[in-house]
């Protein structure tokens, strides 16, 4: 895209904010928790692939750059403490769709089938709860892990872009030098660096689903409410982007996460396992890549972010945009050096918490934030409220209705993270808490210490706020699930 036609989009959502929007919102503002029959909301259901809070209205990095993301923060309720189900795509997505947790379902890893396995196979997903109660479900890109979605396609879709005699768009690589382009051997998809010259935001992958997407916003004529679902893989590996993005982050400026060297010293030996401090950050180190892999993360961001602008402006300008519902959210967090790790795949703090944002015509208020502790799981039973849909007993997660109506509104409960069998975290307001398999532990106080530096989990002093997070803990861990015969690894 041009850049004139960037800020163009840029300052039309801003417009859509303070004028057109502002007057929506005003004339739908009665209260309401759940529309009548022949009044159902649609639903925009736009997930984003491994993305932290290295966003604007999140704050996670003083650099990161998504005006678009921002402008829907500002059109509805941000939560600023949103968390995974599980630190990793298929386990977090499965909970997410079905309203299961891991240790409900024994799907904890990405290895783990969901076809396969006796429970989530015999759930209900949320697109094939909305399409059983008279939604048209339409979507494109990734919303089931891997090959996931491909399986659960003809059960749970009406519509899926591309279709299975279309061409699905390539993944673009560079070609302008070998690969791997940070020069860490042996390094796969673990890669960054810009696209070639000439290649714009339409040529690529994502770009195609976004323009799928708006161009479905504006020349469709539904005669059902609609679900339409997209999801972008950036800022999933490997970090390629156009050039004009990594541009918006000059290398010579970039800031590296703050990071403790004796970060692990009090991480008992199994966190510290997960870290892996001598695996990805070693190489990262040993070949000076930490902040080129910032900078790539970072431009990733703001390529994805652009997606999501030509989705939510053809949102705007189309005939839904007063009666369709906005939810924007990430499938799990990522490390870039911090507790010396990459990835995610860990149960510390930027690994498990997400952006989620939900903009509800005639219930939410524009710029609203809300700082109770959430998860992912929520979206599917928040959705059936908004919708009007009956209840579905199935469903693990909360509704978040009345944090959407009020965002002050008494929130007690902390929210669950599992990654494998017997390794949890639970997320209150203050604290962290983790337990893994076997028996050891961590106690963070956010209060005092954001970053997660110091492990209060051996003080005595702090016996009964353990003894408080631990009541949330799943009483039980169901054993892990088969695996997918494909074993997608991402």
């Amino acid at each position: 895209m041009k850049d004139k036609q960037t800020l163009s989009r840029r300052e039309f959502l801003h417009q859509s904010l303070l004028g057109a929007g502002a007057m929506t919102f005003a004339s739908h503002l009665r209260a309401r928790t759940a529309p009548r029959s022949g009044d159902r909301m649609n639903v925009l259901f736009i997930a984003i692939e491994d993305l932290n809070d290295w966003i604007g209205c999140l704050g996670g990095h003083p650099q990161a750059k998504t005006p678009n993301i921002d402008h829907v923060a500002d059109l509805g309720v941000l939560f600023t403490h949103a968390y995974c189900a599980a630190p990793a795509c298929g386990p977090s997505r499965a909970a997410l769709l079905t309203g299961l947790r891991p240790s409900t379902s024994g799907n904890y890893k990405n290895r783990d089938s969901f076809a396969r396995n006796r429970v989530l196979s015999r759930a209900v997903t949320l697109p094939e709860y909305f399409r059983r109660n008279g939604y048209y479900t339409l979507g494109t890109g990734k919303i089931f892990h891997g090959t996931h979605f491909r399986e659960l396609r003809a059960a749970g879709w009406d519509e899926y872009w591309p279709s299975k005699n279309q061409a699905h768009p390539p993944s673009l690589k560079p070609t302008y030098a070998p690969l791997p382009l940070n020069g860490i051997p042996q390094a796969a998809h673990f890669d960054w660096g810009p696209l070639d010259e000439g290649v714009e935001l339409e040529d690529t992958s994502d770009g195609k689903k976004a323009l799928w997407v708006a161009k479905t916003l504006r020349e469709r004529k539904f005669d059902q409410p609609f679900l339409l679902a997209i999801g972008f893989m950036r800022p999933h590996l490997p970090w390629y982007a156009p050039r004009k993005y990594f541009d918006l982050h000059p290398l010579d400026s970039i800031q590296l996460p703050k990071v403790k060297e004796d970060d692990l010293d009090d991480v008992p030996p199994l966190g510290r396992k997960i870290a892996n401090p001598s695996g990805d950050h070693r190489r990262v180190l040993e070949h000076k890549q930490w902040s080129k892999a910032v900078q790539a993360y970072l431009a990733c961001g703001s390529f994805m972010d652009e997606c999501v602008g030509l989705v939510v402006e053809a949102l705007l300008k189309s005939p839904y945009r007063d009666n369709t519902i906005i939810v924007l959210w990430s499938d799990h967090g990522w490390h870039l050096g911090e507790k010396l790790h990459w990835r995610k795949f860990t149960l510390w703090e930027e690994a498990t918490r997400v952006p989620m944002i939900w903009v509800v015509p005639g219930l939410t208020k524009p710029g609203a934030r809300c700082d109770a502790p959430v998860n992912l799981m929520d979206i599917y039973s928040t959705l059936i409220t908004g919708c009007g849909l009956p209840p579905q007993e199935q469903l693990e997660g909360y509704d978040l209705t009345p944090l959407l109506q009020n965002p002050r509104a008494p929130w007690n409960k902390p929210t669950l993270t599992t990654h494998g069998r017997g390794n949890h975290a639970v997320r209150s307001r203050r604290w962290r808490y983790i337990r893994y398999a076997d028996g050891s532990e961590e106690l963070y106080d956010h209060e005092n210490d954001p970053l997660e530096w110091t492990n209060l989990a051996n003080d005595p002093k702090y016996a009964k706020a353990k003894t408080q997070l631990a009541r949330w803990l799943p009483k039980e861990d169901a054993p892990e699930g088969p695996y997918s015969r494909s074993q997608p690894k991402r």
